[in-house]
């Protein structure tokens, strides 16, 4: 069996030409979007993906401010200004905070219709990286409503908001956490992970012919990592598999400023 690459590289490419063109016609009507992003981390993961971020903005014209605080204080102050400020469009926090305790009563001080990365849990969109697995699934043909399908997490930035979002689809999933029998995970023809722990998934966890798709980030030595062992990866049974690198990250970050789009539309039309 030829394993097929989930790669969301390409799919970004086609959506940011497409975004460059509506933020041109944003500025023709005297609009220009404008992202916010907020954290109070220097830590290597952090700084890629708002680097990342801040290199899109500049490709397809919309401003992007890095606002450094020093901790969730200096952070829910950044917020207020933010959200009292008509030329910002879209605001994220970085997550995770250093007083990571104090993540629900910063992240929900973000007004709703500059919830960009849908944080709040009462924003007007959802979680830039669940969409995102909706969107990779999507545009390589995979249809989820024939699928026995396994969400490993359940954190607020992808596993949660996920979860509800297939839930509300109807398609037949179960959730694993960290604590949960893995070892059931070879029962699944999809299984998407995102805990943040390095090797997690083994190549007996999965079954011949399954679908992985791998959410999770975190630092191993100062190289990012995602939660899918290297050994699973070479299983030549895997039907479909996002790469190491070019997966959902892309997606996830080609979402967040398609919300940022369409904040920008609404909030004109409300001034």
């Amino acid at each position: 069996m030829k394993t097929k690459i989930l790669a969301g590289r390409e799919l970004a490419g086609f959506i940011k030409e497409r975004q460059s063109h509506e933020v041109h016609s944003l500025k023709s009507q005297g609009i220009t979007p404008k992202l916010v992003i907020i954290r109070d981390s220097d830590n290597p993961v952090i700084t890629k993906y708002v680097n990342l971020k801040i290199r899109y903005g500049e490709d397809i014209g919309i401003i992007v401010v890095d606002e450094k605080v020093k901790d969730a204080a200096e952070a829910k102050s950044a917020i207020e200004k933010a959200n009292n400020d008509n030329n910002v469009h879209g605001i994220i926090v970085q997550l995770p905070l250093k007083d990571k305790d104090k993540t629900d009563e910063v992240v929900k001080l973000i007004a709703k219709e500059k919830d960009v990365d849908g944080l709040s849990g009462h924003g007007d969109f959802d979680s830039a990286t669940a969409t995102s697995i909706n969107w990779l699934l999507a545009g390589h043909n995979i249809n989820l409503n024939d699928k026995k399908i396994a969400i490993v997490g359940k954190g607020r930035l992808v596993g949660a908001p996920l979860i509800k979002m297939w839930q509300d689809s109807g398609y037949n999933i179960t959730v694993f956490g960290h604590d949960s029998d893995l070892s059931a995970l070879n029962e699944y023809d999809v299984i998407v992970t995102a805990t943040g722990t390095p090797h997690l998934i083994q190549p007996s966890m999965i079954k011949p012919g399954a679908i992985l798709v791998d959410a999770g980030t975190a630092s191993e030595n100062g190289v990012l990592v995602g939660d899918i062992d290297d050994a699973t990866r070479e299983d030549r049974n895997i039907a479909a598999i996002t790469p190491k690198v070019g997966g959902v990250g892309p997606l996830t970050v080609a979402v967040l400023f398609e919300d940022v789009i369409i904040a920008a539309k609404k909030q004109s039309k409300s001034q």
